[in-house]
């Protein structure tokens, strides 16, 4: 934990001056606090001898002045730690957010869409404790512990002795056991939260799914049983919380019980004054606020380096692809595409998805991509978007290697337009400009129109401002993914890849789709990945995939005209 909790701290480098501010204003609250007790108790001792007025001005204006000055340390302490907490927080967002881009999409695989978005935000939120509840702490105690055991020293030597054994009980064994004690149970209540999070957005996400197959109340049972799981975690790791801080109140009562033990037979033998008996007694109770916090610092560390751990475990996960160290510029138009001997393994993967896969695509040309599912179709549409790196063989744009060139100058070429594609909940209009955000609504209905979507988007009573509902929950299938054709037609991009275009959909508006796809990109190099065969005639190229290898390639005509795997596939499909 200890290199997790480092790392976390290096993170904050550029908010050094910050930190240190916090701590200078920290350490003068707690004196401020400590002495504003201590002056109150010589004050009330000395006050008891009746002295003249004159003799308690300088006490009375100081108890003021640590009182005031507690306040507003306090408040200082707090704007300077929280302000280098936030800005380091908005800094290691950043980070992880700038790494999520190099990941996705093929990079992110081990990780569920709720668990990674607790990642991304509750975890990262949470790593801020190390600085606001674990590192501001420890630091303000051991600089105010150890100056008031050194102030002691000089006023009565048994006496600082016992404080400074109180230091070290309270300061470091108890801190250092309610950590190890309790670490199992904060990283269970981290582990928990993020499995809770998860489930929850992958019910919502299938909830129309579970409510078809009737599985709805069993993963609603499954979520309660997380819930008490999480419960319990939680449960256990208030008790320890409660051990901790029960411990340092005993602990301080003994100290105090000391001190006195100590104090009063040196009042007797004049080694120490009869009005400073109730301040060395009196002490514990001034670094209680400090020293009680610590149990809970240790807690909130181990619970904040387990979320921690898990932040780091996206930006040090395995890039899926090199950027090029020197890239190349990016050739000009037009675009013709080669693949040759291509070979493309997943990552962690022990046999390669695709194996020695040649393909061509220039201005025009349409290819189809068809095979059983795991054959190594969308292993094919993520290596030519650069998503994922070669084993072996070649991508190039006119005669340019792909993998000397900047990944997004790639995909500024070759466009991917899945079955899935996302749709914002927003309007159609604004969904649309994220494609290119200087259309005009001409260029936006010019691209509605080749897509066929365009008599249906006006015949909306708010046109093109209607809105998609979130993830295009007021479209249908077709709807869907003919907006997304229509966003990849408004990029202009050169080359577009369809993958499952008609994925979910029934087989007359699936075919009906593919159609419509071929014709709207019969301008720019087309890559269809498809399991519906129907409507293929219409292509220049079929690729047959199998376990990743090209069985059969050919027009649509020859392809049924022999007897092979695509021959087979068609007769299944008629009989469908």
């Amino acid at each position: 934990m200890s290199s997790t909790v480092g790392r976390t701290i290096g993170l904050a480098r550029r908010e050094r001056g910050r930190l240190a501010l916090a701590v200078l204003a920290g350490v003068l609250a707690a004196g401020c606090a400590l002495g504003l007790l201590a002056t109150s108790a010589w004050l009330i001792s000395r006050a008891a001898q009746q002295p003249p007025v004159v003799a308690l001005s300088l006490a009375v204006v100081a108890v003021r002045a640590f009182a005031i000055g507690r306040a507003g340390l306090r408040y200082a302490e707090r704007l300077a730690s929280h302000d280098a907490a936030l800005r380091t927080l908005s800094d290691v967002r950043v980070v992880t957010y700038r790494r999520l881009e190099r990941l996705a999409p093929s990079g992110l695989a081990a990780f569920r869409s709720g668990d990674l978005l607790r990642r991304v935000v509750a975890d990262v939120d949470g790593m801020a404790d190390v600085f606001l509840r674990g590192l501001l702490p420890y630091v303000v105690s051991a600089v105010l512990g150890c100056a008031t055991a050194a102030a002691l020293l000089f006023l009565l030597t048994p006496a600082a002795l016992a404080l400074l054994a109180g230091l070290v009980v309270l300061g470091v064994l108890l801190p250092l056991a309610v950590r190890r004690l309790s670490a199992r149970a904060e990283r269970g209540v981290v582990t928990q939260r993020a499995a809770l999070a998860a489930g929850v957005v992958a019910t919502m996400d299938g909830l129309p799914d579970l409510v078809a197959y009737e599985a709805a109340e069993q993963r609603v049972a499954d979520l309660l049983m997380t819930d008490r799981e999480l419960a319990r975690e939680l449960d256990r790791s208030a008790r320890w919380s409660g051990f901790g801080q029960a411990t340092t109140m005993l602990t301080i009562g003994l100290l105090v019980w000391v001190m006195a033990l100590v104090a009063v037979p040196a009042v007797r033998d004049g080694r120490l004054a009869g009005v400073a008996l109730g301040l060395v007694v009196l002490l514990p109770l001034g670094l209680a606020d400090t020293l009680g916090s610590l149990p809970v610092a240790a807690q909130e560390v181990a619970r904040s380096a387990a979320s921690a751990r898990r932040v780091f475990a996206v930006l040090d996960a395995a890039e899926p692809v090199r950027e090029p160290a020197e890239p190349v510029p990016l050739p000009q138009g037009p675009y013709r595409l080669e693949v040759r001997g291509l070979r493309v393994r997943w990552p962690g993967a022990a046999t390669p998805a695709l194996d020695e896969v040649d393909l061509d695509l220039s201005p025009g040309r349409r290819v189809a991509v068809v095979g059983p599912s795991g054959s190594g179709k969308t292993t094919l549409a993520y290596a030519l978007l650069r998503f994922l790196d070669a084993d072996a063989g070649s991508i190039s744009l006119n005669g340019v290697s792909t993998a000397d060139l900047v990944g997004d100058d790639v995909r500024s070429v070759v466009g991917l337009v899945t079955e899935d594609a996302h749709l914002f909940d927003s309007t159609l209009w604004e969904n649309l400009r994220l494609a290119r955000p200087d259309a005009t609504r001409e260029d936006v209905r010019a691209a509605l129109a080749r897509a066929r979507l365009l008599d249906w988007a006006e015949s909306l009573p708010a046109g093109l401002d209607t809105p998609a509902g979130a993830r295009g929950a007021e479209l249908s299938g077709g709807q869907r993914q003919r907006l997304a054709l229509a966003r990849a037609l408004l990029a202009e991009f050169p080359m577009i890849v369809l993958d499952e275009p008609a994925e979910h959909l029934d087989a007359a508006t699936g075919d009906a789709l593919i159609r419509d796809l071929l014709a709207a990109t019969s301008e720019v190099g087309t890559l269809l990945i498809t399991h519906r065969l129907t409507g293929l005639a219409a292509v220049d190229e079929i690729l047959v995939l199998d376990r990743g290898r090209v069985v059969e390639r050919g027009r649509h005509a020859d392809l049924l005209a022999r007897p092979g795997p695509y021959h087979r596939m068609w007769q299944l499909e008629q009989e469908a």
